[in-house]
């Protein structure tokens, strides 16, 4: 029988119409080339979106409001506010494989013995104080503590001495369920928290288990022990994958306003938080494999890929290394290392990236996967005509942040002017570096010659490119970098930095080093001083650019899912 296209969960932080760069562009390619492969793709976006750019996938989203429902949504649909999913009830796999292991009569005779000690009061001293006189009576209380033991002694966790102490301080406490079962209560270890007193002197390892049975109480009650059982192993996968943010996820809406993804605030929380929605949302579909887009969305793949067995593929469009140089967050290191070493196969951008992860997180070159990105083409938008003056355009798109040198450009930028006037230099984009660089273009006496338009989006991305008379790409470090690609199908020559993954894929394009500026100044100039040379670059780099596209990172990443399942054992027919 002919084995059938994979079906794929698939990971991300961007997707049209919210981009910022890359990631959702090459998200949103990779994903079109696939369904056109008759790959079945489900998209989890931390985002409610609808529109046209996601109707070749089934996009799971966040619902509206905090208190909302999940929702499952098929753009293609006539569904306006998407299907509202019951996760309560669903998928009890996970606890009857657990409760399939545990003795009946052993989980038994655990329940009986400590609902006995409870409600007779004969905890181990200091565990815990006496019920108060207006505690329930010992039946309730013997209740309540079968259904917090049931999914302790499921998970194994209560042969754990210091789970067991939390256990009958909970017991104990819960004499006064009002007090208790209001959100973050007890899941909450901050200091002065009920959760923080009841788990006084716990080890790490035993603190993180009765955490996740608190949250997991709270959230989802104790009506069905069985249930609890498996709603504590997706929170002890969420746990696991992300314990950098200690929880602080639990209670993190991610359905958020304005018209982009963030990346502001607590990053760790909503990794967290999406690694949630990811378990709860997916959990109980029917797919092959996961495919995880960067750093933010790792834990959601890790802990996905636990619950459900299914192998995990990291795909590494950036690492910690490139944004933030030998100075590195250490969580998001450790994210991204914890990610990479989880997944059954790590595919990365450029043999730049592939080197970076070898060397820097210890991967091994064997499980590494090189895709190159692509590109889309619109012939009709490549034929767009430059507009008319006497100035020159030299051009520089994307984040305007320290890993892009935009620096660099700006020196260069005042080495052309001392030797070609009749230029101007326009910088599309944003970032954290903007206002830096346009202090220093003042400085440098060039202010009036360098344009800062701020982040583009939609016709005015093709708008800008058909200004221009060269691209330049900077970069510090650009594990790949799609711009360049696109500057070539509009028909634009360009100018990039050698250290990035496109350099190693673009033979008619001009190359330096970052830091040479008088060089990049020398190319800039010779670029726009000979037509010649510029027809060449363009013409030639447009033909190039035709054979790099999205089909074909799609074909390779579909050969790389049959590589995860094959490693694992696993098939789809």
């Amino acid at each position: 029988m002919t084995a059938r296209p994979p079906r794929v969960v698939m990971l991300g932080w961007e997707f049209p119409p919210f981009i910022t760069g890359g990631l959702g562009t090459a998200c949103h390619g990779l994903t079109k080339a696939m369904a056109a492969m008759d790959v079945d793709v489900t998209f989890v976006l931390p985002k409610g979106i609808r529109g046209e750019h996601a109707s070749h996938v089934d996009l799971v989203v966040p619902g509206e409001g905090s208190d909302a429902p999940n929702i499952a949504t098929r753009s293609g649909a006539a569904l306006p506010g998407g299907v509202a999913v019951d996760r309560r009830g669903a998928d009890r796999g996970i606890a009857a494989r657990r409760a399939a292991s545990t003795p009946a009569a052993a989980a038994a005779s655990a329940i009986a013995a400590v609902a006995q000690a409870v409600a007779a009061g004969t905890v181990t001293a200091g565990t815990a104080a006496k019920p108060s006189p207006g505690a329930a009576p010992e039946a309730a209380l013997a209740r309540t503590v079968r259904m917090l033991a049931a999914p302790f002694i499921a998970s194994g966790a209560y042969s754990s001495p210091g789970a067991a102490a939390a256990l009958e301080r909970i017991a104990l406490a819960s004499a006064a369920p009002q007090r208790l079962l209001r959100p973050g209560a007890l899941a909450s270890a901050a200091p002065g928290a009920i959760g923080a007193e009841l788990l006084a002197g716990l080890s790490e390892h035993d603190r993180h288990e009765a955490l996740s049975i608190l949250e997991a109480w709270e959230r989802y009650g104790t009506d069905d022990p069985t249930a609890v059982a498996e709603m504590v192993e997706m929170v002890r996968a969420v746990r696991a994958a992300v314990p950098e943010s200690n929880g602080r996820g639990a209670g993190m809406a991610l359905a958020r306003g304005g018209s982009a993804p963030d990346y502001s605030g607590d990053l760790l929380a909503q990794s967290e938080a999406y690694a949630r929605f990811v378990v709860e949302s997916c959990r109980g579909r029917d797919f092959d494999v996961i495919h995880a887009h960067d750093w933010l969305t790792y834990p959601a793949g890790i802990a996905l890929a636990r619950v459900t067995g299914r192998p995990l593929v990291v795909h590494v469009h950036s690492t910690e290394f490139d944004r933030s140089g030998e100075h590195v967050n250490q969580p998001v290191y450790n994210i991204e290392r914890r990610g990479m070493h989880a997944a059954v196969k790590v595919v990365t951008v450029s043999m730049l990236t592939r080197n970076i992860c070898a060397n820097r997180y210890a991967v091994p070159v064997s499980k590494c996967e090189v895709v190159y990105n692509g590109v889309d083409l619109d012939p009709k938008a490549a034929g767009l005509s430059t507009i008319g003056g006497r100035d020159k355009i030299v051009l520089y798109f994307g984040r305007i942040t320290l890993q892009k040198g935009p620096e660099y450009f700006v020196h260069a930028a005042k080495r052309v002017l001392e030797k070609y006037e009749d230029v101007k230099f326009v910088v599309a984009g944003s970032g954290d570096q903007a206002q830096s660089m346009i202090q220093l273009a003042a400085q440098l006496g060039i202010g009036h010659k360098v344009l800062f338009t701020g982040f583009l989006r939609g016709k005015d991305i093709p708008r800008v490119f058909s200004m221009a008379d060269l691209y330049v790409m900077p970069s510090v470090s650009e594990p790949f970098g799609i711009a360049p690609l696109e500057a070539l199908g509009h028909k634009v020559p360009v100018l990039i930095s050698r250290q990035s993954g496109v350099s190693e894929v673009l033979q008619n394009a001009l190359k330096v080093d970052f830091w040479d500026v008088e060089d990049m100044a020398n190319k800039i100039v010779a670029v726009l001083r000979h037509p010649p040379l510029q027809r060449t670059l363009t013409d030639h780099g447009f033909d190039e650019v035709r054979g790099i596209t999205w089909e074909g990172a799609a074909k390779r990443c579909v050969e790389v899912y049959g590589q995860a399942l094959e490693a694992v054992g696993g098939r789809h027919r």
